[in-house]
């Protein structure tokens, strides 16, 4: 299966999803919304790091009363990051007693699961619709399967009881998560809302049933889709799930805006679940956020510590300089480098790299052959290989890449 990218385009601040326009990364915040000075702060973590949209959690009257105080502080900061505002339970209400949050914010989510109950499900659906019409602000509205819309489900369960075929019950909770954001952007619509202020999104933790689930999403609506699993898990189980997911949904043309929603680890950095969305647009070349190091593992015949030692000072001295590097020369993302082990893979992968080094594996003469554009270029021997490196790889990016123009 491979997909056409849908045609509607929605934009959340300055930033344009959809109609086939480049995938964007979003994260969220984990601190208390109520604490402007943290929450401002982690935002532009996120933001540096890649997040080219933060969502923040606003769940309370503080949380509410908090969100133009942290939009104050990031243009004070000269900072004009899209914010999301997530909202559950009493969206309607926060968003009606605290209009200056309601303006603040760029894009509103809602849950159809808990946006309200039996009665009043629809009558609070349309207050958010009907605040996002009066501001003129997109939404995404979000199901996930551990907060499906219960009236739905049941419904759907007894109609398929009353199957002589019955379908199993995961398939009857991935219709309702489809039927439910479907029927939630309908209902959008028919308020008011424009379908150009419509993003969705249908989540589950396991990553068949999210495949399965994107590409009903797909084929039955015209909005652009929000990937990632609800609860992807922790450290490299986490890491895993994502990418698995993401990138098959991806390579569908599938999908256009993800988050990889990641457990963190007490203290654990937020802006992991950023480098890991970076990491899957790069790979998948949809995006370049940096030079593609390609590294050799190493084996048997790289046993010694030269090969090792010379490939993490020749990383770390890319990964260093790249903050200056992004900000001189126009085009430094698309730079490939390999920092290879041994003569098996290490000239050829270097041939096909922009530069490459060949260092030398376990009892090889102690020299280290330098490609650049796919021809040999010099042969480094000594103790200074890796400085020698440093000095061939910079000359290479000055004659290469242009330099931005001032206040570019």
């Amino acid at each position: 299966m491979s997909a056409k990218p849908k045609s509607i385009i929605v934009k959340v601040g300055n930033v344009s999803i959809g109609g086939g326009k480049p995938v964007v990364i979003q994260s969220m915040t984990n601190t208390d919304t109520a604490d402007v000075s943290k929450t401002t702060q982690q935002i532009i973590d996120l933001y540096e790091e890649g997040s080219e949209i933060v969502r923040i959690t606003v769940d309370r009257d503080d949380a509410a009363k908090a969100v133009p105080y942290i939009r104050e502080s990031l243009l004070k900061k000269n900072y004009s990051i899209p914010l999301v505002g997530d909202f559950h339970y009493i969206g309607h209400k926060l968003l009606k007693d605290f209009p200056d949050c309601a303006e603040s914010l760029d894009k509103y989510r809602i849950n159809p699961g808990n946006v309200g109950f039996k009665n009043k499900k629809d009558k609070q659906f349309s207050e958010i619709i009907e605040m996002a019409c009066k501001y003129n602000k997109p939404i995404r509205i979000g199901a996930n399967w551990g907060s499906i819309d219960q009236e739905l489900l049941t419904t759907l369960m007894n109609e398929n009881n009353k199957l002589e075929v019955k379908r199993s019950s995961t398939e009857v909770l991935r219709d309702a998560l489809v039927k439910s954001v479907v029927y939630s952007a309908n209902r959008a619509e028919e308020i008011g809302l424009n379908s150009s202020k419509i993003i969705l999104s249908a989540k589950v933790s396991d990553v068949n049933e999210l495949i399965r689930v994107y590409e009903d999403l797909y084929d039955q609506t015209n909005y652009p889709l929000h990937l990632g699993l609800t609860e992807a898990g922790m450290g490299i189980k986490g890491i895993v799930s994502s990418v698995s997911a993401i990138s098959i949904l991806l390579n569908k043309n599938i999908g256009d805006t993800i988050r990889v929603s990641l457990t963190p680890k007490p203290n654990e950095d937020r802006r992991e679940e950023v480098r890991v969305a970076k990491e899957i647009l790069q790979s998948l070349n949809i995006k370049s956020f940096r030079p593609d190091v390609v590294a050799c593992p190493g084996c048997g015949r790289t046993t010694s510590t030269v090969f090792q030692e010379l490939a993490i000072d020749i990383e770390d001295y890319i990964s260093e300089q790249m903050p200056n590097w992004k900000k001189e020369y126009n085009g430094i993302d698309n730079l490939k480098v390999a920092v290879m082990g041994c003569i098996v893979n290490g000239p050829g992968e270097s041939k096909h790299a922009d530069i490459g080094i060949s260092l030398p594996g376990t009892g090889e003469e102690p020299a280290a052959p330098v490609f650049i554009d796919g021809e040999k270029y010099k042969v480094l021997r000594g103790k200074n290989i890796a400085d020698d490196f440093k000095k061939i790889l910079y000359n290479y990016i000055k004659n290469k890449y242009s330099k931005k123009s001032l206040g570019a």
